[in-house]
């Protein structure tokens, strides 16, 4: 029924300025709510970031609420016809957008997301866990923010007079103003310069899209080009702290000092590893340790990020700011092992040289200069042999044939169709790169050292031919298991042959080695996200990724997961699943790896 007694301008203006002031005290109890944001946030170091956390804080939450209404609220007042039809429709919005924002908190919380594709499934997801029941619990408190909320419109309904009559809307309005403004205007100056304490809180609150000018301002004067790009590459901005390992290690088993010897063959598919290509390799592997379910922890050069670090790739910019060495090597280093670091590309991926080997010589040409093919880099890596006397050693080798595989005469044959002649073309660089790990192997037996080297062949990624029907050739396309799926073969002193069909991952060898040859018994979830290679437990996933997105692995299906929380599904055959929901405590503890290992406070 439309209310009589009154002009519409009036009941208009009315409404209005209860509006108003009914966002005004919603504005108050999103930031209240907010606080839990603050709480489970690392707390800011310097006094400019703390005063950023508070004008942001104010700011953000008056603008996020006062949109809201503006966008919603505001139209609805000039269209619904009754008062308390459109104070009702007030108080259910501000219910629901409380509601959320508290499960946004709880979220936030639980797994340091804010609500996206993943967590709303969650939400109404059938799957039982601690994390889905402590959200769907929330909405139990619904009735009462619904009541609150009701009361709320009634209070200031009746006081909205002598509210209006005390003249504070403006000056609150104003400080709301200004804090939003300043929190961006600051934030424009932090991005520019890379200041850490207040650039690392741009995640803290829901929907917050802090801006950024350095066009605008490098145009006007107040930025340098050439500073700037030089304090991008050193990569000193941006950042999250890792603490990586999360506690000291603890050395109660007894070791075992043999050396290492790590081969990596790049771009080499898993099943490559066969009597027709790698005869060398193939016998190598029988005589030996043979996983033959193994994962890559990437699609690209990163994988070798995870075989060291037993990390997801998602930590290696953080790594690498920090400049954390990894622990295996750490240990290697207390315990006066020398190092022997060789390539046949000489390390040109600045993986290698900035953070994997930081601070490690990788000269390893004849002459003290790097190495250019996988020729020369044995050759000096035969010298380097020879000058290790009684010191226990570890040594990694890069064969890039395999990567070069374009350039087999093979793969300029116009007279076959592209695909087949570039499928010769691997199968060819496969070959000679089989040639090659039985020379090196070859070389260990006549120093008499097979018998106290740890040898480890694998590499970094895999490589596909479109077997996915996705015109994806090569690597970092997809996750398919054609690209992440590789060989590792060890040779372990002492172990009798096997072959292991379990699932292992590369973030799997450093523990493996720190365990079971350097004696560390702290507890492997300290420092990785890795297990023992020889544990034959089922595993619930294997984890894959980059800097932009993770890969679930989990039996037959592979879950992709991008940084913004959208989610796509593959059957084995990585074929799009689009009406399957994937397993969603799985995918919990997976986007939990991701988390662990980053600090609480900066």
């Amino acid at each position: 029924m439309v209310d009589s007694g009154n002009s519409y301008g009036e009941r208009v203006s009315r409404l209005v300025g209860w509006g108003h002031w009914f966002a005004f005290f919603n504005i108050v109890a999103s930031m209240l709510i907010g606080t839990r944001y603050i709480v489970q946030s690392p707390w800011p170091e310097t006094l400019m970031g703390q005063f950023y956390l508070a004008v942001s804080w104010v700011g953000h939450f008056g603008f996020l609420v006062f949109a809201l209404y503006l966008l919603v609220l505001f139209p609805l007042t000039f269209v619904l016809p009754s008062r308390k039809l459109f104070r009702l429709v007030a108080v259910i919005f501000a219910t629901v957008g409380q509601t959320v924002l508290l499960i946004d908190t709880q979220a936030y919380q639980s797994i340091n997301l804010h609500l996206n594709p993943v967590v709303w499934e969650l939400l109404f997801s059938e799957d039982k866990s601690a994390i889905s029941s402590d959200l769907q619990h929330l909405f139990v408190v619904m009735p009462l923010i619904f009541l609150v909320q009701l009361a709320l419109s009634e209070w200031v309904w009746r006081k909205q007079r002598k509210l209006s009559h005390k003249h504070v809307g403006r000056p609150l309005a104003a400080v709301f103003f200004l804090s939003f403004m300043t929190s961006h205007l600051v934030y424009i100056w932090a991005d520019a310069y890379f200041y850490n304490p207040i650039t690392s809180q741009r995640s803290n609150f829901p929907l917050s899209y802090p801006m950024t000018a350095k066009s605008f301002m490098e145009k006007h004067g107040l930025l340098d080009r050439e500073e700037y790009l030089k304090r991008l590459a050193e990569n000193q901005g941006n950042i999250d702290l890792v603490s990586y390992p999360l506690e000291k290690l603890e050395f109660n088993r007894r070791g075992n000092k043999l050396n290492v010897l790590m081969i990596s063959v790049n771009n080499l598919r898993a099943d490559a590893l066969n009597q027709d290509e790698m005869p060398n390799l193939y016998k190598f592997a029988q005589d030996n340790q043979n996983f033959t379910n193994h994962y890559s922890s990437s699609n690209d050069t990163y994988g070798a990020f995870g075989l060291f670090y037993g990390l997801p790739s998602s930590y290696a910019s953080s790594i690498k700011a920090q400049g954390s060495a990894p622990v295996l090597l750490d240990v290697l280093k207390d315990q006066d092992y020398s190092f022997g670091l060789f390539s046949g590309n000489g390390f040109e991926d600045d993986l290698y040289s900035e953070v994997i080997f930081r601070g490690l010589n990788l000269a390893n040409d004849l002459d003290g200069t790097q190495a250019h093919t996988d020729k020369q880099s044995i050759a000096a890596w035969n010298l380097w042999l020879t000058e290790q006397a009684n010191q226990p050693w570890f040594s990694y080798i890069e064969v890039t044939t395999v990567d070069n595989f374009e350039s087999e005469p093979m793969a300029a044959n116009e007279e076959m169709p592209a695909s087949e002649r570039f499928k010769k073309a691997y199968e060819q660089s496969v070959k000679s790169a089989d040639k090659t790990v039985a020379e090196i192997i070859a070389d260990l037996e006549a120093n008499e050292l097979l018998a106290n080297t740890i040898v480890v062949v694998t590499s970094n990624h895999g490589s596909e031919f479109n077997e996915t029907n996705t015109n994806s050739w090569g690597a970092n396309s997809n996750y398919s298991r054609y690209q992440l799926q590789v060989p590792m073969v060890i040779h372990w002193p002492g172990m009798l042959p096997a072959e292991f069909t379990h699932s292992t991952s590369h973030l799997d060898l450093s523990v493996t080695l720190l365990q079971d040859m350097l004696g560390v018994s702290s507890n492997p979830y300290d420092y990785s996200s890795g297990r023992n290679l020889f544990d034959e437990s089922r595993r619930r996933w294997i984890l894959a990724g980059d800097t932009r997105e993770i890969a679930l692995i989990t039996g037959s299906q592979t879950t992709v997961i991008d940084k913004f929380g959208n989610y796509k599904l593959y059957d084995s055959n990585y074929k799009r699943l689009r009406e399957t929901s994937p397993k969603l405590p799985v995918l919990m503890q997976g986007l939990t790896e991701l988390q662990r290992f980053y600090s609480k406070s900066n």
